[in-house]
């Protein structure tokens, strides 16, 4: 498209199903009740100026400029703050009107800088265009006397400036902040001719504030008051592409805008069903890494991990790889052969890397980072209910009445639906948070969690079935849902478990750390409360028993009837952009696209006959499967795209040794990461700037991703993406894949997927979006699940005991790690740290209470030394009460700290997840980087190296 801003009518949509009929401007108009006038003549064509209104934003009416003229209503009312009438009569454009417009607009220009031409809005100025509509030709004021166009400009943010001489003192970017963001970072200071936007307190900036970065206040401004940095270096956009976002589950829909092949800024879409125009710093802002000099744009080979890497062209690299993959089959077996799809590449990549393996290598030996994560999701979730996702779409919290938070920090991890949350709360939901940290959502500006159940790390389990004991012994189950919905045996079983005594809140404090009465109110509220809906993390998925936890949710949601209706659910909040999409692609090694098990015949044979090759019926290994291989000789060879595993996967030793065990290692990817400290081939991947296909987001949303720029992976803009790299491996191995384009790709999926059988890039062209599963028993999506009944027949109430972890504290390793993310930071760091986020969080920290601290003579800034049973780090302390006594947490983020170098092999009973939120630990000074970080260091170093290009003959 070309670069057009979207419409903006002004003032938000009502959502009525009533319609009122008015005439505006001599036309006939029929608009929802409540509708604004000024939405209403927007609606039927017209344009009524305005300065401080916007359709995303609660009318506020203080510019003055939209005022119109009423039949039979004295005055000239603001049109953005009245609604409509049935058979009102409005006039938008009189003399009268004209006259009062340009004697407004003339304040506003008396106090604002001449410099339109020099402007970097000049163009794309609200306010120029605004005195261009009402008719302005002169200032009669003059500009002598007091005025703002002395003051300084904020250019503390790396993204944007803050230019307050130009500021009209609108206050639309502070109703961003409170209305759509829910921070509450900026004010309004003083009166009349003295008011001003203010960050935070008397004394700070932008960066030293508050403020998040989410962008809706830059988004918001109608002049160059807040302005990307950006605009100000590139220029005014000229083209425009409607994308994904590439970083949370959340899946936000942007507005790429281009001048040339250069990427100007990302402009969230106001119709993008998942983030309605909101973002965060990321989507908004940190895109720069697919620019960054460390992007590594040449394949590279070396015969030995101790050897510089050598820059060789796609053809050899792709010869070079297949030769490798060919002679380690021929060798030793299809059993030596393996692959790890990736969470942030499209549904089509990720589909075709497991093809490539099971059609290509021989083997069910395909693993993802989704398992790594959210697979006790998948097993617990078809358990109980028939499908490995999650219940709702985002829309449904906006009817929820009581919101349960466990193990999860959307404020930080998924900030979007956070703000949607929060708009929630702040409406009157009530919020139980349960996790081991005060996460943000506990106390906030306007919010605050009805009860927050600080339990003990790794008794998820314990917590849940005490309040299922509360709900079930107090009478507050939902049984005419249970009888009509669920296994009604089932239940029963699981109700006489519950209601045990030793099951009690007051036993299982002991056990939890949370106080009897705290929990038996909490399990009330969210029984008796209306509308239940829970949303989780990895704090509930990355446990030994986190498919149990996954299952006893389930249990709850089902025995109080939260279940098949808007405001309900259970809902996994997911980590990466395509974490869901993964898993429903077959990326795991026992199943198939849409989750079927690898051993069901006729499942395997839909396949077979699409592929024209024999499948193995036997499951595949997992990763941590395939590193034990390796380190016992059997497993020889394989291929990861797009996943850092020696820095995401847990016992960082264990890794290396695997790693650095076999003789073939594919790393496809942007950057040399820390595995590739251990691969013999790089093939360079593609940014999600630079391919089509599609993602999938934690509410099951299919939506497009678009091709905004060339890929930078290949000389003269003839880069690949990497569905492409994919199928050049597999044809250099002698496959013969032929697909031209990702719709392709999609199609075969449809055809193999029963869940995805009415998907396709045209339709997804058509509707923007849609929520599998799609079929013809769906055919428009499915954004509730289970409505009439559940997926899987009835309901299923499963026993859950609560088994304590075998990881266990000590005299020696008396405290507790637990680990998560921080906003301005994106899973590994890969991405973000290649970013101005760095600004933010350029380490990571460990957080320690008060009393840890002092028991251990350590301060806030000193580095410690982090050690577990498995290994020791270094980095600098926090010294907090967000963590209780005797917890520790930390991110993952900067491969310096290499946090996962102290986590455990010890995983979920159910799928292997590992549990990196349990790890027994001693904090004690330190004076440096531990022995191993100084050891990793130099071999990172050595690793990295390139050889100089040969000089040409």
């Amino acid at each position: 498209m070309g670069y057009e801003p979207q419409a903006d009518f002004g003032t938000p949509e009502t959502g009525a199903a009533e319609t009122v009929r008015l005439t505006i401007d001599g036309r006939e108009v029929s608009v929802p009740a409540g509708t604004s006038v000024m939405r209403a003549a927007a609606l039927s064509g017209g344009s009524i100026p305005k300065l401080c209104a916007s359709d995303n934003l609660a009318a506020f009416g203080s510019c003055r400029l939209c005022l119109v003229e009423i039949e039979g209503v004295k005055g000239t009312p603001a049109s953005c703050t009245t609604p409509v009438a049935g058979g009102m009569r409005v006039q938008t454009q009189t003399p009268r009107l004209q006259k009062l417009r340009r004697g407004v607009m003339e304040l506003y220009i008396s106090d604002h800088p001449l410099d339109c031409l020099t402007c970097s809005a000049n163009n794309d100025c609200e306010l120029q265009d605004q005195a261009a509509a009402v008719g302005l030709r002169d200032v009669r004021y003059g500009y002598e006397g007091a005025n703002h166009l002395g003051e300084t400009t904020d250019t503390s943010n790396p993204y944007f400036d803050f230019d307050p001489s130009k500021c009209i003192v609108c206050s639309r970017c502070v109703r961003a902040c409170d209305e759509v963001q829910g921070t509450f970072a900026l004010t309004l200071d003083g009166r009349g001719f003295a008011s001003k936007v203010s960050a935070g307190q008397a004394g700070d900036d932008f960066l030293s504030s508050e403020c998040v970065s989410c962008g809706a206040c830059v988004q918001a401004c109608p002049t160059a008051t807040l302005q990307e940095k950006a605009i100000v270096a590139i220029g005014k956009p000229e083209r425009a592409v409607v994308t994904t976002c590439a970083y949370c589950g959340v899946g936000c829909t942007f507005r790429a805008e281009m001048r040339g092949e250069q990427l100007v800024r990302m402009v969230p879409w106001k119709d993008g069903k998942a983030n309605h125009g909101h973002s965060c710093v990321k989507g908004r802002f940190a895109w720069g890494y697919a620019q960054h000099r460390d992007r590594v744009t040449s394949p590279m080979i070396r015969d030995s991990i101790d050897q510089p890497w050598r820059e060789v062209s796609w053809d050899e690299a792709l010869a070079f790889t297949a030769a490798k993959l060919n002679a380690i089959k021929a060798q030793h077996g299809a059993s030596a052969l393996g692959g790890i799809t990736s969470s942030r590449c499209t549904n089509e990549e990720t589909f075709l890397v497991q093809k490539l393996v099971r059609a290509g290598f021989g083997t069910n030996n395909v693993d993802t980072c989704a398992r790594v994560c959210h697979s006790p999701t998948g097993y617990g979730l078809k358990t109980t209910f028939g499908t490995s996702a999650g219940t709702q779409d985002f829309d449904s919290v906006m009817q929820a009445d009581v919101i349960i938070v466990m193990g999860a920090n959307p404020t930080d991890a998924h900030p979007v639906f956070a703000s949607q949350m929060k708009r929630r709360l702040r409406q009157g939901a009530k919020l139980i948070v349960i996790d081991p940290r005060r996460i943000d959502l506990v106390r906030s500006p306007h919010i605050e969690a009805a009860h927050h159940l600080a339990l003990q790390p790794g008794t998820n389990v314990a917590v849940l079935t005490a309040m299922a004991h509360v709900v079930v012994t107090e009478g507050l189950a939902e049984e005419t849902f249970i009888r009509e919905r669920c296994d009604v045996d089932e239940y029963e079983d699981w109700a006489r478990f519950v209601s045990e005594d030793r099951h009690s809140p007051e036993v299982l404090e002991a056990v939890t750390r949370v106080p009897a009465a705290e929990l038996r109110a909490a399990a009330r509220l969210y029984a008796t409360g209306g509308n239940g809906a829970i949303y989780y993390g990895l704090g509930v998925t990355e446990h030994s028993q986190g498919s149990s936890t996954v299952m006893a949710i389930a249990n709850l949601a089902m025995a109080t009837g939260n279940i098949g209706r808007p405001g309900v659910g259970v809902n996994p909040l997911r980590g990466q952009n395509n974490v869901q999409g993964a898993c429903d692609m077959g990326s795991f090694p026992h199943e198939l696209t849409g989750y079927r098990h690898i051993s069901d015949a006729a499942t395997r044979a839909l396949f077979e006959g699409e592929w024209g090759v024999a499948l193995d019926s036997e499951p595949g290994l997992r990763i941590p499967n395939m590193l034990d291989a390796a380190i016992d000789g059997s497993f020889r060879a394989i291929y990861i795209q797009g996943e850092d595993i020696l820095q995401s996967d847990p016992n960082t030793h264990h890794v290396a040794a695997g790693l650095s065990a076999m003789d073939c290692v594919i790393v496809h990817d942007l950057f040399l990461n820390e595995t590739a400290n251990y691969a013999h081939v790089f093939l360079p991947g593609s940014t999600f700037l630079e391919k089509d296909g599609t993602f999938t987001n934690a509410e099951r949303r299919i939506q497009l991703v678009r091709k905004v720029m060339e890929p930078a992976n290949g000389p003269n803009g003839q880069g690949f993406e990497d569905w492409q790299v994919t199928q050049a491996l597999a044809n250099a191995m002698g496959l013969g894949w032929d697909y031209r384009h990702p719709r392709e790709i999609m199609d075969e999926i449809a055809r193999l997927t029963p869940t995805f059988a009415g998907v396709s890039h045209a339709r997804l062209e058509e509707v923007g979006s849609l929520q599998w599963p799609v079929n013809e028993a769906n055919p428009e999506g499915s954004p509730i699940m289970h409505v009439d009944g559940f997926v899987r027949g009835k309901g299923k109430f499963v026993v859950t005991d609560y088994v304590p972890t075998d990881e266990k504290t000590g005299p020696r390793y008396p405290l507790l790690l637990t680990t998560g993310r921080i906003l301005s930071q994106y899973n590994v760091g890969a991405q973000t740290r290649r970013t101005a986020n760095v600004v933010w969080h350029h380490e990571d920290v460990l957080e320690i209470h008060p009393s840890d601290a002092e028991n251990r003579g350590l301060k806030a800034g000193d580095r410690v030394r982090l050690a577990s049973r498995k290994g020791e780090t270094a980095l600098r302390a926090e010294v907090t009460d967000r963590v209780a006594p005797g917890v520790v947490y930390t991110t993952f983020h900067h491969p310096e700290t290499q946090a996962n170098v102290v986590t455990t092999e010890f995983s979920d009973w159910a799928t292997n997840c590992p549990e990196y939120k349990v790890t027994a630990v001693q904090v004690s000074p330190s004076n440096g980087p531990s022995d191993w970080q100084e050891d990793y260091a130099e071999l990172s170093a050595r690793s990295r190296r390139i050889a100089p290009a040969e000089a040409a003959e």
